[in-house]
């Protein structure tokens, strides 16, 4: 076995750190050597679980399952054992919410994804009249009366304050509230203590550990941390009504949380940030300005802003971007897109519109734009920056000139259009227009998408050669934890452009093409 040269080559052992990632619709498994590269991937997709129109579900011991197949497969097509392991990290899906029983680690529910609208009516509450009249209110139905959309109002920035999120079915607070108030039994067992929460990396940590532990990037996203103090906050807790004694500890987005158990015996589970917050500290986004989208289920534009908070005033989420261990955290500011790859699986599962989502790219080539079509995918309401849980998709535009091709280019058109959304919020609000764009996430195989991406926004689109920034990022928290990598400079030094797309688009066509992207984004609205 070679070695890597890397901080214990002096030992002679071969050491690598590997990382988790629990996502949307699959969890991996990659290890990766000193240098960022990556070893071995092995992965396991898990079951999407409907039982509502707009409620979506996932089965957490399935995942725990998966996971830890994932784990052994990758170690051995790598070649190596648990003792060849640094440190292990992980990071996950955010919002999605898990209850446990404390004695047994049963779950006593499935996760509530963070896609699932069922908190439409309890948000609806909560931003009412300050949060009145809340009794009952997650049995509503989700077409009730408490469906009215909050975007714009007072109430929706109830919590932005203290948060920096906004009201929305998104976030993992109103989740917790929604099924404690479903079973009044699980809000009486999660008052006396014997129930847990946790956002997908606490459910990883207390299988692996035995630890009851989330970091600041995932608490950050529950509605129910203090921006300003990184703890949970006794107002948020009662106004949107979660115990206390069912919450994790939170703790850096770097430090060791424990020793995983089983398999893992022994190696050190020492990193963990939300998957976002992971490919920004993976694109090594470490200066204020920095900036980086991810594409993948959604896609997620995050910009670096420092170590001070900066409240939104055009619809994004401020939030956690890292926190290593003894030092302050750094804040980011976030535009989240709920549609972006699930869009070109549904055209392959739903439509028959391609066989394979690699070969949307291929089919959009064929033509020179969409015809006219536009496609805006609202399937769970529009998140950033227009946080409208009432609209709905559609296709707009249409045409008997328009064959699947132009839709094809359509789909991909939707995601950079939505990026240049967020871009132009992220900008009004920071005071940093966006100089290029670091890319990554599944989508980015996508040529047509990126170079499309490039004239959109009119600045350039880079994609770095190791393009698994999330698992990446997370390997480089569990490896700065324990000293496998030496400081953020080691980091920086690991990372390689790849390729960059040009903006070549004339700005009157972009403007245009802005102009008919907004028209259609306004039919959306008002459908619930």
């Amino acid at each position: 076995m070679r070695d890597t040269g890397g901080p214990y080559a002096e030992t002679g052992r071969v050491t690598f750190i590997a990382a988790i990632d629990q996502g949307t619709t699959s969890s991996r498994c990659i290890v990766f050597d000193d240098a960022g590269r990556i070893v071995a991937v092995d992965q396991r997709e898990h079951q999407q679980i409907f039982p509502r129109p707009g409620w979506v579900e996932h089965d957490p011991a399935e995942i725990w399952l998966n996971v830890q197949s994932c784990v052994n497969n990758a170690l051995q097509r790598a070649g190596i054992t648990r003792s060849d392991l640094a440190a292990i990290g992980i990071t996950n899906q955010r919002e999605t919410t898990v209850l446990w029983d404390r004695r047994t680690g049963e779950p006593v529910h499935n996760a509530i994804v963070w896609q699932d609208t069922r908190t439409h009516a309890l948000i609806g509450s909560l931003g009412r009249d300050g949060g009145q009249d809340l009794a009952g209110s997650a049995g509503q139905d989700l077409a009730g009366s408490a469906g009215q959309d909050l975007a714009g109002s007072a109430g929706q920035d109830r919590f932005r304050q203290k948060s920096g999120l906004p009201l929305a079915t998104y976030f993992s607070g109103p989740k917790i509230r929604w099924l404690l108030d479903a079973d009044p039994a699980l809000r009486r067992r999660a008052e006396a203590g014997e129930l847990l929460f946790g956002t997908m990396d606490t459910w990883l940590i207390w299988n692996l550990t035995g630890h009851h532990v989330t970091d600041v990037t995932n608490a950050s996203r529950t509605m129910l941390m203090n921006l300003s103090t990184v703890d949970w906050d006794e107002e948020l807790l009662a106004a949107i009504g979660v115990p206390r004694e069912m919450l994790p500890e939170i703790r850096p987005s770097s430090c060791v949380y424990g020793e995983a158990g089983g398999p893992l015996h022994g190696v050190p589970v020492a990193g963990a940030l939300g998957d976002q917050q992971a490919a920004l500290f993976g694109q090594t986004c470490f200066a204020p300005g920095d900036a980086k989208c991810t594409y993948g289920t959604g896609a997620f534009l995050l910009l670096n802003t420092g170590t001070k908070p900066t409240l939104s005033q055009a619809g994004l989420i401020t939030t956690v971007g890292y926190q290593l261990e003894g030092q302050p955290p750094v804040y980011a500011l976030e535009g989240s897109i709920a549609v972006a790859g699930s869009l070109v699986q549904w055209l392959r599962d739903n439509l028959g519109l391609i066989s394979r989502a690699s070969d949307m790219d291929e089919l959009a080539r064929t033509v020179p734009d969409s015809g006219g079509a536009v496609i805006v995918p609202a399937f769970s309401g529009l998140f950033a920056p227009h946080w409208r849980s009432d609209a709905r998709g559609i296709i707009a535009g249409l045409t008997a000139f328009v064959t699947k091709a132009h839709l094809a280019r359509a789909a991909l058109d939707a995601t950079a259009w939505q990026v240049r959304e967020v871009a132009d919020a992220m900008a009004a609000d920071s005071g940093l227009p966006l100089g290029e764009l670091k890319v990554d996430g599944g989508m980015t195989a996508s040529e047509v998408l990126l170079q499309t991406q490039a004239d959109v926004l009119d600045v350039p689109v880079v994609r770095p050669q190791v393009t698994e920034t999330t698992c990446l990022g997370a390997a480089y928290a569990a490896g700065l934890a324990v000293g496998y990598w030496p400081d953020l400079d080691a980091l920086k030094a690991n990372w390689r452009a790849e390729a960059t797309w040009e903006p070549a688009m004339p700005a009157a066509e972009r403007e245009a093409g802005y102009q008919r992207w907004r028209k259609a984004v306004a039919r959306t609205l008002d459908w619930i």
